[in-house]
């Protein structure tokens, strides 16, 4: 970048203004890229179709298997320093209803609760009308499984040596302080798809994201907005990892769309559709 300034002087004003407007342009506090763009996850899933989902969710005119999610067995590459949701399950499980291709089915929590209020039945505790009974749950046709890697590296060094470099900039009280609390960060995620009839894995897809975390220079200006939805909403960290999920998400939809649909069960029961 010495080289750079030195050979074409007449570039200064432009470099000036492209690393104030960094500091500057990072006012939400990040700006997150989804692929070439920025997104978040958020809103519902259910019977009333996806609301509040982002503009860029990929979608499908009609599902095509039954889904359960299952947890990574080699775990999550996220320093417990960010204080994240221990699993991103949740998050894709709403990402996957959000987009229509799937009909969801619980293989964690909510599916453990049903046993337990099975047993309870057997066991004479619930009233003999109760509508829980064993044999009427649905098979999950697919599996999908997430990976995910988080990294972040420290570019505040590097471009406060940049505005050390410049009058103009260098002159401006605490800019070279604000612009070393300058961060990036990145997310890698990929999703695996297999079907459980045959064990074969029919589809996968990654994603990754990017944000520029300005510290405390971008609380000056405020935080950006949008929620992602599951406990994702709250730090730089978790809004960068959930739109690497969507945008991998995007992606396996383009192959899922391929898939012949199987057998499904009946849809939901609504006010409208008994």
């Amino acid at each position: 970048m010495k080289n750079f300034v030195n050979e074409q002087p007449l570039n200064l004003s432009a470099v000036a203004l492209l690393v104030a407007a960094l500091v500057v342009a990072g006012c939400g506090e990040k700006k997150t890229e989804l692929g070439e763009g920025g997104s978040v996850v958020s809103g519902s899933a259910g019977p009333a179709g996806a609301q509040g989902a982002d503009k860029s969710l990929t979608r499908c005119d009609a599902p095509v298997a039954t889904l359960a999610l299952a947890e990574n067995p080699n775990g999550y590459t996220v320093s417990s320093a960010y204080h994240l949701p221990a699993s991103p399950v949740p998050l894709i499980r709403l990402i996957a209803q959000q987009s229509g291709c799937f009909r969801v089915v619980d293989r964690s929590a909510g599916l453990r609760a049903t046993v337990r209020e099975q047993d309870l039945k057997e066991a004479g505790v619930l009233r003999q009308k109760s509508t829980v009974a064993k044999g009427q749950g649905y098979e999950a046709q697919y599996t999908l499984v997430p990976s995910l890697t988080f990294s972040e590296q420290d570019a505040g060094r590097s471009i406060a040596g940049v505005i050390a470099m410049i009058p103009v900039l260098r002159d401006i009280a605490g800019l070279i302080g604000l612009a070393e609390q300058v961060k990036l960060k990145e997310a890698q995620t990929a999703l695996l798809l297999t079907d459980n009839e045959t064990t074969e894995q029919v589809a996968a897809a990654t994603g990754s994201a990017r944000t520029t975390d300005l510290g405390a220079a971008g609380a000056l200006f405020g935080r950006l907005g949008g929620g992602a939805g599951a406990g994702w909403s709250n730090t730089n960290e978790g809004k960068v990892i959930a739109a690497a999920f969507l945008d991998s998400h995007n992606k396996l939809v383009a192959q899922v769309r391929m898939l012949q649909a199987k057998e499904l069960p009946p849809p939901v029961a609504t006010q409208g559709r008994p």
